[in-house]
């Protein structure tokens, strides 16, 4: 006790607003339930497993921790079975889900002796049991990015919050002790704002939750907001707000001053219940997603070295498949686990090692690759007897699969700032490997070291053939990723997949459903490759050695390879009407493939350059609108100047899309200026074109050319051309 006095000044009292780690470790995966459990700095509540507590320690010299284990409860064998009487599992009267329960244990320990103190003890100084208390009492750092991940759409200011008009009747709720008032549930029970009615929340699918009473209350009365008992504290945001007028959860900006109208003082509240938020999250994290997998085959489960799974934070298997993928690369494995040690890492972080890119790479590199992770799941097994062992595969029969690594920390980090990946929704695989790769490069560039997202990297080489001249221009862009369009019309089984669509449809004439497998087109991998490297006309291509608009050549070839060529298969295609429709289509991926044939011979000896492109390029002659769409729309009434350009910013297509274009820009300022011989576009193909920009519109089913075309139309605003494609096709959907 009188080393822990002496200690003092390095234990610290948390705010509401404290990041509290106390569910893994900061630079590894360890958990309260690893042995030795976890250890809670108490100064800078940062979190360490047992092996790597003392790094901390060197590093920062705070020598007070807070220690939680886990030990698995010990299960009598012969403990009577009770009969469901829930359609339901892992609740009280439901089916046994087989999850084991454990026992949480607290220790203060002293480091670097190690010197334990039992928890909780009066004889402990105030200070320390204060710090415990709200350490236990808070919601912990890691839960808290995980909920508002799930949850990052802010909630609303609820307009009802601002107007309530609250019941003067007397009612002051007790700080704990609360049932329904109306049958005897004492969990996910909700107070009503305006009268104080303590009701219990809605019932679930499978009968658990409440009975439905605070909705009924709702209905009967039309008194808009409730508060979730339970989740009220000090830090008032976390608090559960739902309003069942908008039938959603809201921000109450008064929710102090209303629940002080009951006598609630919320500073001295404990969490006690899961929000709306945390508990879909549960539901969605802790989905057995062996159900949807690999239907009707018999898994080996792997472990060992290479062979650890990530788990599931929700809607995460983007970031899973990725970052399996990237660490399978010898750039990635020797960068962030081969040549660098976890303390290293660890004493090159800044304080918060948490907020830190390469501390939290080369955790989960160590978490994958070495194997320390990938053992057997021992879930609900503690205390069953093993089966006897069966055929050559007796070892693996006895196995469960593994728990894998959460990699909540990292999802955290290498979303922070962005809209998409800061969420839990579902993300764009490619996307997502784009920005890992373009956040890699910028902490490597601030740290001027190696950096190994090079290896992705290669040269794109463009060569452009003046039809006329058989001059050439050279163009170079650096890109981490092949995109590639699907070629249906290359399918080696065109003939069943035909035979097969037959079927369906007269099927659906007869009003018949059709319980066929599907038969889908089947695309060599190297015919996608084939219409990357093939030559493509380009019509209107200014050619500056004759001054004039012709035709030319293009043909895109590989300058450089990378160590690991990425391929994007473009699987979206306009289809009729305009609407982007995705391909139901394999593609046949060989286990070797040659790229030789794409590789870039660079500019031959006999080769002539174009001349620079000058500054200003001739305008060619402007679009001619349709005289039988204007002769009609003046018989309407409308001037001859709108009705030529109504035709000519349709395109020619037809009298009704032109009418719907005059009257959507009648008041447009230049709607009566003369027309200009580019048909008022501006249609320069000086305008510099964002190649990140064509391959948006490519992946539409646009090609690269009219991509191009269109970009320098609207001046290489995306957003402006879609307005513009909506105006003049308005079957067209996004």
């Amino acid at each position: 006790m009188d080393t822990l006095r002496s200690h003092l000044p390095k234990v610290r009292i948390p705010e509401p607003s404290s990041r509290i780690y106390k569910q893994e470790c900061c630079v590894s995966f360890s958990t309260p339930r690893s042995e030795g459990g976890l250890f809670v700095d108490m100064y800078s509540f940062l979190a360490f497993g047992r092996e790597y507590v003392m790094w901390n320690y060197e590093k920062t010299r705070n020598p007070v921790y807070l220690n939680i284990q886990e030990t698995p409860k010990q299960v009598s064998e012969d403990r009577p079975h009770k009969k469901p009487t829930l359609l339901a599992i892992g609740v009280e009267g439901g089916f046994d889900s087989k999850e084991p329960e454990y026992e949480v244990s607290y220790s203060i320990v002293i480091l670097p002796e190690f010197i334990s103190l039992s928890y909780p003890s009066v004889e402990l100084p105030e200070k320390v049991r204060l710090a415990v208390d709200a350490v236990l009492a808070a919601v912990g750092a890691e839960r808290k990015e995980e909920v508002a991940a799930w949850t990052a759409d802010k909630k609303q200011v609820s307009p009802f919050a601002l107007s309530l008009q609250q019941l003067e009747n007397g009612v002051k709720v007790p700080p704990s002790g609360w049932k329904c008032s109306q049958c005897d549930k004492t969990e996910n029970l909700w107070m009503n704002l305006t009268d104080g009615t303590i009701l219990c929340g809605r019932r679930n699918w499978d009968g658990t939750g409440g009975n439905n009473h605070a909705l009924e209350h709702y209905q009967a009365t039309n008194y808009p907001l409730a508060v979730k008992l339970g989740t009220i504290t000090a830090d008032l945001e976390g608090a559960d707000v739902y309003s069942y007028a908008e039938d959603d959860t809201v921000e109450d900006p008064l929710l102090a001053d209303h629940l002080a109208h009951f006598g609630i003082d919320f500073s001295s509240l404990r969490k006690t219940e899961m929000t709306t938020a945390e508990r879909e999250l549960d539901q969605n994290t802790n989905f057995d997603w062996n159900r949807i997998q690999e239907k009707g085959k018999e898994l080996e489960p792997l472990f060992g070295p290479g062979f650890t799974g990530l788990a599931n934070l929700g809607n995460s298997c983007y970031l899973a498949s990725v970052m399996q993928a990237v660490f399978a690369t010898k750039d990635f494995q020797r960068y962030y686990y081969e040549n660098v040690k976890l303390d290293d890492a660890f004493k090159q972080a800044p304080a918060d090692p948490t907020l830190d890119l390469h501390m939290q790479l080369s955790k989960l590199a160590h978490g994958i690759l070495s194997g320390k992770y990938a053992v057997p799941s021992n879930k609900g097994l503690e205390n069953e007897a093993p089966e006897e062992p069966k055929g050559k595969n007796a070892l693996t029969s006895m196995l469960q699969g593994q728990d894998g690594i959460p990699p909540r920390m990292f999802k955290s980090l290498i979303g922070t700032g962005h809209p998409e990946f800061a969420s839990s929704r579902q993300q764009d695989a490619l996307e997502f490997f784009q920005h890992f790769l373009d956040q890699v490069e910028q902490n490597h560039a601030a740290a001027a070291g190696e950096d190994p997202s090079r290896c992705f990297k290669f040269v794109v080489e463009e060569r452009i053939m003046c039809s006329v001249t058989k001059k050439v221009k050279y163009t170079r862009k650096t890109d981490n990723i092949l995109s590639l369009n699907i070629p249906l019309k290359a399918a080696v089984n065109k003939d069943e997949v035909a035979a097969y669509e037959k079927r369906v449809a007269e099927r659906e004439i007869a009003g018949e459903k059709s319980d066929e497998e599907i038969v889908r087109p089947r695309v060599p991998l190297a015919a996608c490759l084939e219409s990357f490297y093939a030559s493509e006309e380009v019509q209107d291509f200014y050619s500056s050695a004759i001054n004039a608009r012709t035709t030319a050549i293009k043909t895109t070839r590989l300058a450089t390879f990378p160590d690991y060529l990425v391929l994007h298969m473009r699987k979206f295609v306009l289809a009729a009407g305009w609407v982007p429709k995705k391909l139901d289509v394999f593609v046949d991926v060989p286990d070797e493939i040659d790229i030789s044939n794409m590789r870039s011979n660079g500019m031959q000896p006999d080769e002539q350059l174009l001349p620079e492109t000058p500054e200003e390029i001739p305008e060619q002659a402007g679009p001619v609108a349709d005289e039988a769409i204007v002769s009609q729309l003046l018989d309407i009434g409308f001037s001859k100047v709108r009705c030529e350009k109504a035709a000519i910013q349709t395109l020619n297509t037809g009298v009704e899309e032109a009418m719907n274009w005059l009257l959507a820009h009648m008041d447009d300022p230049d709607i009566d200026e003369p027309i200009t011989a580019s048909g008022n576009r501006e249609t320069s193909s000086a305008v510099l074109v964002n190649e990140s920009d064509v391959e948006t519109l490519v992946a539409f089913g646009f090609l690269p050319e009219m991509a191009r075309k269109a970009l320098r139309a609207t001046v290489g605003d995306v957003g402006l051309l879609f307005i513009c494609v909506i105006d003049v096709l308005p079957s067209f959907r996004i």
